[in-house]
């Protein structure tokens, strides 16, 4: 599978370095070829994996709304882990791990089967152009590998702001027969989920913002 992401040149402010190189080893998990195990982690609570967390606002926000759960944010890019750790810092959170690696490989070489309770994709990169469009995140097989991570009736979440993408998503999650659409067609919007700036950006350009959530069946594990 390609990369599906790039990373994007962007500023590294004094701040979010300094909350890198102080609060990176309390809070980054390396990336490596052996399971996780959770409970080695946090004390207790569901297990939440965000992909692509971009500058972590909304990630703290909604860890810091619900204590009692626990969460992993998968990124690359330096400046938004420096920026949620940050987040995490003001905060006072103790709910957050972050791993800065390829979620493909996290995914395929970290996270134990049926072990979460939820994976959260907000606004994956949409790769536009068409000869790009293989690069989407959200597509088989990858689909049925984050399907076999979640619990019996966990759900994946996902929100985009290219129209395109929502109907292949919506499709290759379809397809996916280890998972159900809890709606008839795409989601209504999850009031819990706080609107980032980045898709205000794209509301400001009259993007329209469409969601999926699909669970696991509980058949499977």
């Amino acid at each position: 599978m390609h990369k599906s992401y790039v990373i994007r040149k962007g500023h590294f402010t004094t701040a979010q370095k300094n909350a890198y190189d102080s609060l990176s080893e309390q809070f980054l998990i390396p990336f490596s070829g052996e399971k996780l195990n959770f409970s080695d982690i946090f004390n207790n609570g569901n297990i939440i994996m965000e992909i692509g967390f971009g500058c972590g606002s909304a990630t703290a926000e909604i860890a810091q709304v619900n204590p009692d759960n626990n969460y992993i944010g998968i990124e690359v890019h330096k400046p938004g882990i420096g920026r949620l750790l940050w987040e995490i810092e003001k905060r006072e959170l103790s709910n957050i791990r972050i791993i800065e690696y390829d979620a493909v490989q996290i995914i395929e070489k970290m996270i134990p089967a049926c072990s979460l309770d939820a994976i959260h994709v907000f606004f994956p990169d949409p790769w536009q152009k068409k000869r790009h469009r293989n690069r989407r995140l959200i597509k088989r097989p990858f689909t049925k590998a984050l399907s076999d991570c979640l619990k019996p009736g966990g759900y994946l979440y996902m929100v985009t702001d290219w129209v395109d993408y929502a109907f292949h998503a919506l499709e290759e999650l379809t397809l996916t027969d280890t998972l159900q659409n809890k709606y008839e067609n795409f989601a209504d919007r999850q009031s819990w989920r706080p609107l980032t700036r980045f898709e205000q950006k794209g509301l400001n350009k009259n993007h329209e913002i469409k969601e999926l959530f699909f669970t696991k069946r509980f058949s499977c594990c």
